[in-house]
């Protein structure tokens, strides 16, 4: 296949899983027993990020579509994470437990204000490892709040639930959102660590390429 229809096939592929888990949701497929850790949350974060890597690992020509994307468009589509302020809000409302909604909240807002940074900033060459830096921050700040967000109850089972994150709307950010966010990260960090310097172009800015 060439770009265009990795592009057109992917862009299906991200609808109809977009779809699937909102099906999912009305239908109440993620939502589990207070008292256990909710197994199908955990398997709709992970299994979308493990075919990535095995489509990624296995096919020459989805990873040449996948290093050809524009890292700073990959890296401004996190800016929509300020909307991490949602969390806090859950939380002084008592409806998430702090133990989760503080370090998601503050980590998503700190992550989603930054992405114009390190987007036009931080994407060269010469400030790589600071932009693989960032977008490793972005990953730790998503498995952060999973890990709490599923085991918060064994951590205090006297906090608030997080049930409300295995219903709509917010069910959608963690089968959705999250994975999607942590793909992108993985795709920027391969791009970066495979930059090289090229003669300068426009004003003065070196020019990035993909060996």
């Amino acid at each position: 296949m060439n770009s265009k229809t990795y592009a057109r096939f992917v862009a299906g592929l991200i609808a109809g899983w977009f779809v699937f888990v909102l099906w999912g949701s009305a239908r109440n497929l993620f939502v589990a027993d207070p008292n256990l850790p909710p197994l199908a949350l955990g398997l709709a974060v992970v299994i979308p990020v493990a075919i990535f890597l095995s489509w990624f690992g296995a096919s020459v020509g989805f990873r040449q579509f996948v290093m050809s994307l524009n890292p700073r468009i990959l890296t401004f589509v996190h800016e929509w994470r300020i909307a991490g302020l949602t969390f806090l809000a859950l939380y002084s409302l008592g409806i998430l437990p702090g133990i989760f909604a503080l370090p998601a909240g503050w980590g998503d807002i700190a992550i989603g204000t930054t992405a114009p940074l390190a987007a036009l900033q931080l994407a060269t060459f010469q400030r790589r490892n600071w932009f693989i830096l960032w977008q490793a921050l972005g990953i730790l700040d998503l498995v952060t709040a999973i890990a709490l967000g599923t085991t918060v109850r064994f951590i205090d089972p006297h906090a608030a639930a997080t049930g409300v994150m295995t219903t709509l709307p917010m069910s959608l950010i963690p089968t959705f959102g999250v994975p999607l966010m942590i793909v992108l990260h993985i795709i920027c960090i391969a791009q970066a660590r495979r930059w090289t310097e090229r003669e300068s172009v426009g004003a003065g800015e070196p020019a990035l390429a993909i060996v």
